[in-house]
């Protein structure tokens, strides 16, 4: 009975570290964002240009950690912003998700 108790703890633990997936509308607000504000650095097809690409080819070898580092503070000496007024914690790690698996 115990270790039952335990592993419940464990999972509602567990669970509440999830990311929350953001809502259909505002999915269409970030991609919109991605296309129409990070296209004029990173390229209109995000290939690169002045920024790096988005591409997942150029994202799988970077840590998830390090990217939602730069999307949300920025990158010093560079033209890179900080997205933290704009985006979520939640949707900053939504959006890498989807930068890396193409989508």
């Amino acid at each position: 009975m115990l270790k039952m108790k335990k592993l419940l703890v464990l999972l509602c633990v567990s669970s509440s570290c999830l990311a929350a997936e953001p809502s259909a509308e505002r999915q269409t607000e970030i991609r919109a964002l991605l296309q129409n504000t990070c296209s004029g650095c990173h390229g209109v097809d995000l290939h690169g240009a002045m920024g790096p690409s988005l591409k997942s080819e150029a994202l799988a070898s970077k840590a998830d950690d390090l990217l939602i580092t730069t999307i949300t503070n920025g990158r010093k000496g560079t033209a890179m912003a900080s997205w933290k007024s704009t985006l979520e914690p939640d949707e900053v790690k939504w959006l890498v998700g989807i930068l890396k698996s193409g989508k």
